[in-house]
């Protein structure tokens, strides 16, 4: 019984965060954008398209969300993808997949799962659309991700973080449950 009250709460979560994205960039170049800052809510940072990035100080200091991105993706995406995204045998290395990547694609690949099956390998990303502890971070994840990708923070947990939000306690209860 609780599965489709689940299904549907991530479908409003997802459906939400899809149409409030701007489109991925369509430049050749830089599929990616500028990661730059052009505009903040309540300690969330985003780019001049309107996604998620990171802000990073002159002393190391990570936003919030990146700092979650990390703990989020190393609880559960490093089991495949390997420790800070990395790569293993198993998984590409997310830190140059999100060079050629933008938001949009970043997203559906989390949802929908990945399949990339041929004569010389067999990759297959299982869907991750229903599983609250990534849906709840996956704006967290992809900043994380981003920041990695784009060098501006190492590999290792971030030296210091921003407090944790109002905003972003607000979001956590109301996608995870108090």
């Amino acid at each position: 019984m609780r599965t489709p009250l689940l299904a549907a709460l991530l479908a409003v979560c997802v459906t939400t965060t899809a149409a409030t994205a701007a489109p991925d960039p369509a430049p050749a170049s830089n599929p990616v954008g500028d990661p730059k800052v052009a505009s903040s809510d309540d300690g969330k940072y985003f780019d001049a398209n309107g996604n998620p990035t990171y802000k990073i100080d002159k002393n190391d200091k990570v936003d919030w969300y990146t700092f979650s991105g990390y703990r989020r993706f190393n609880g559960t995406c490093e089991v495949c993808h390997g420790f800070d995204g990395s790569g293993s045998s198993f998984a590409p290395d997310l830190t140059q997949s999100l060079k050629t990547i933008g938001y949009n694609d970043f997203q559906n690949i989390v949802v929908n799962g990945k399949q990339d099956v041929n004569t010389a390998q067999s990759l297959v990303m299982p869907a991750f659309g229903s599983n609250k502890n990534v849906m709840c971070y996956l704006d967290d994840i992809y900043v994380y991700l981003r920041a990695r990708a784009d060098g501006a923070q190492p590999s290792g947990r971030p030296a210091a973080h921003e407090d944790k939000p109002k905003t972003a306690i607000q979001n956590e209860n109301d996608c995870m449950g108090p």
